[in-house]
C-alpha cells in the first residue's frame, strides 16, 4: 500500500479508512511543512510585538481578558492540554483515535495553522510507529472544537498520558520511549490549535460515511432476496417509473435492484397467473426509501469531503494577520451524523418489516411459518424478527437529533453548541443496529429462498445467496440463531454483498 501523503488540502474519505482501519504509512508533504514554517513565522512575530492575542498570551474562554506574561507563554500551553483532558468513559475504538490523528495532522499542516510542522511530523511519527493513545469517548460538546478527546491525544504527544497496547492501557511516556519518539513541548498557540478542531466527530463521521454506503448496497441486496423469497414483482423498478422522478439515489436504487433480479426464474413461475395486483410498500417502495437513504448518505458525504481539508483551529493566520473567529463548531459534522441518524434507521426499519413478511405465514405467499419446515415442533426464525425489531425500536429512540441540544458552556461565552460528540455515538450505535437488522433480513431471506427450490432466482441474488451460504448452512432444525446473525452481520460490514 502506498503511503499517505498529508498536504493540509487533499485527505480523501478513502485515505482516512487506509490509515485507520489498514494502518497505512503516513508521510508529510515538504512543500506544506515550508507553508506551515513560514505561518509559524506570524506567530513568532506576533508574540515578539506583544500585542494581546487570542490564546497566545491570553487566558482562554472567559478568561480571555487576562493578559499572561511572555516568561510563561509555554507553560499556558502545557497548562491549557492538562486542565481539558477531562474524557471520560470507554476508549474510543482505535479506529476513531487514528482517523482523528491523521485528521489533526493534516489540519496543522495548513498555512492558517501557525504551528511548527514538528507538531504534524510527531502525530504522524505516533501512527507510523502503531502508538494509539487512549481517549475517552464522552466529554466533548462539539464547540471550541472536540476539546477533551484531543487533549487526551496531546497529552500523549508531551509524553504523558496512556495509550492502548494490545488492548490493555500503558502509560505514554514508554510508549514513546520505545519508539524512539522525544515528547513534544508546545509553543505558543501551539496547544490552542491542536485542541480546537472538529477532528473527532469528524473522524466518525468519516467512518460511519464509508460503512453506511457498503450497507446502502447490502440492504439492497437483502431487499432483492426478500422480493424473490416471497415471488414479488420486479415491475416497480422499471426504469422509465424513476426517470419521471428523478431523484438520484432513487434511480441508483432501482438500477441496483434491476442487475440483482435480471434472470430470475422464480420470476417467470409467477408471471401469468398471480392474483396480486401490487406488492406491500417494503417491496415495492424500495427504490424510494433507500433512494433517499442514499441521498442522506451522500449529503453527510459532501459536508465530510470539506471538512476534512477545512481549517477548524483558532485562532488563525490568515493574510499575515491572526484571526479569532469560530470555525471549530460542529454544527455542520452535527447536522450531518443527525441525517444519518435518521436515514439509517428507516433502512432498518424497511428491512425489519420485509423479514416480517418472510416471516409470518399470513404476508409471505406461500412460505412456511417462521421458515421452518415444521412449525410448532420448531420456532424456526421467529425469533429473528424479533431481535431485528428490538434493535429498530432502539434506533428509533436515538434519532432525536444531538445538534439541537445545546447547553451552554465555558461560563456562557460558549453559550450555542452542537454537542457533534453525542450525534456520533448515538449514529455510531444505530449504524451497528442497522447491519444486524440487514443481517438478519439476509439470513431470512435466504432461508426462504430455500423452499422455492430448484427455482432459481436472478443472477444477482443467486451470488449474494451462495456468499451467505459460505457461512451460515440452511435452517434445517432449530438451532441457536446469535452466531448465524453475527456471521452474516461480519460480511455485511466487512464486503461489498451487492
Amino acid at each position: 500500500m502506498s503511503p499517505i501523503i498529508l498536504d493540509g488540502h487533499s485527505l480523501t474519505v478513502d485515505q482516512v479508512l487506509a490509515v485507520a482501519r489498514q494502518r497505512a504509512e503516513v508521510t508529510i508533504d515538504p512543500a506544506a511543512a515550508d507553508a506551515a514554517s513560514r505561518s509559524r513565522a506570524f506567530v513568532d512575530a506576533a508574540v515578539a510585538k506583544g500585542d494581546a492575542v487570542y490564546g497566545i498570551n491570553t487566558g482562554f474562554g472567559r478568561l480571555q481578558n487576562v493578559r499572561i506574561p511572555d516568561d510563561k507563554l509555554v507553560e499556558l500551553q502545557r497548562n491549557l492540554i492538562l486542565s481539558h483532558v477531562v474524557g471520560l468513559g470507554d476508549p474510543l475504538p482505535d479506529d476513531v483515535v487514528r482517523a482523528t490523528m491523521l485528521l489533526r495532522a493534516n489540519v496543522l499542516l495548513q498555512p492558517s495553522s501557525g504551528a511548527r510542522p514538528t507538531v504534524a511530523e510527531r502525530v504522524v511519527a505516533l501512527l507510523n510507529a502503531g502508538i494509539t493513545p487512549l481517549v475517552p469517548e464522552q466529554g466533548s460538546v462539539g464547540a471550541s472544537g472536540d476539546l477533551a478527546p484531543l487533549a487526551h491525544i496531546a497529552q500523549v504527544l508531551m509524553g504523558e498520558g496512556w495509550v492502548i497496547e494490545d488492548g490493555a492501557r500503558a502509560p505514554a511516556g514508554e510508549a514513546l520511549g520505545a519508539a524512539g519518539i522525544e515528547p513534544l513541548e508546545f509553543l505558543p498557540k501551539e496547544a490552542l490549535s491542536f485542541i480546537n478542531g472538529t477532528q473527532v466527530q469528524t473522524a466518525v463521521l468519516s467512518l460511519i460515511v464509508a460503512d453506511a454506503r457498503r450497507l446502502w448496497r447490502a440492504a439492497l441486496g437483502a431487499a432483492a432476496m426478500s422480493l424473490e423469497a416471497v415471488r414479488g414483482t420486479p415491475v416497480p423498478f422499471d426504469e422509465r417509473l424513476h426517470q419521471l422522478r428523478p431523484h438520484d439515489g432513487q434511480r441508483r436504487a432501482a438500477a441496483v435492484l434491476r442487475e440483482l433480479l435480471e434472470g430470475s426464474e422464480i420470476r417467470e413461475s409467477h408471471r401469468e397467473n398471480d392474483p396480486r395486483v401490487q406488492d406491500a410498500y417494503s417491496l415495492r417502495c424500495t427504490p424510494q426509501v433507500l433512494g433517499a437513504v442514499h441521498d442522506a448518505i451522500e449529503f453527510a458525504a459532501r459536508t465530510l469531503d470539506i471538512e476534512l481539508n477545512a481549517a477548524t483551529d483558532n485562532p488563525l493566520v490568515i493574510d499575515g494577520a491572526v484571526l479569532s473567529g469560530g470555525n471549530f463548531h460542529g454544527q455542520p459534522i452535527a447536522q450531518a451524523l443527525d441525517v444519518l441518524a435518521i436515514a439509517l434507521t428507516t433502512l432498518a426499519g424497511i428491512a425489519e418489516r420485509r423479514i416480517d413478511r418472510l416471516t409470518n405465514p399470513d404476508l409471505s405467499s406461500g412460505l412456511p411459518a417462521f421458515l421452518t419446515s415444521e412449525p410448532g415442533l420448531q420456532s424456526g426464525l421467529m425469533m429473528v424478527q424479533v431481535a431485528a425489531a428490538a434493535l429498530v425500536a432502539e434506533s428509533r429512540s436515538l434519532c432525536m437529533p444531538a445538534s439541537v441540544q445545546s447547553i451552554p458552556t465555558e461560563a456562557n461565552q460558549e453559550d450555542f453548541v452542537p454537542m457533534g460528540m453525542a450525534a456520533a455515538f448515538k449514529t455510531r450505535r444505530i449504524l451497528a443496529n442497522a447491519q444486524r437488522v440487514v443481517a438478519a433480513e439476509l439470513l431470512c431471506a435466504a432461508q426462504g429462498l430455500e423452499f422455492l427450490l430448484p427455482l432459481q432466482p436472478g443472477t444477482g441474488v443467486r451470488r449474494l445467496r451462495a456468499r451467505i451460504r459460505e457461512v451460515v448452512p440452511p435452517l434445517l432444525t432449530d438451532r441457536p440463531l446469535a452466531p448465524d446473525v453475527e456471521a452474516v452481520y461480519a460480511m455485511v460490514t466487512a464486503e461489498d454483498l451487492a
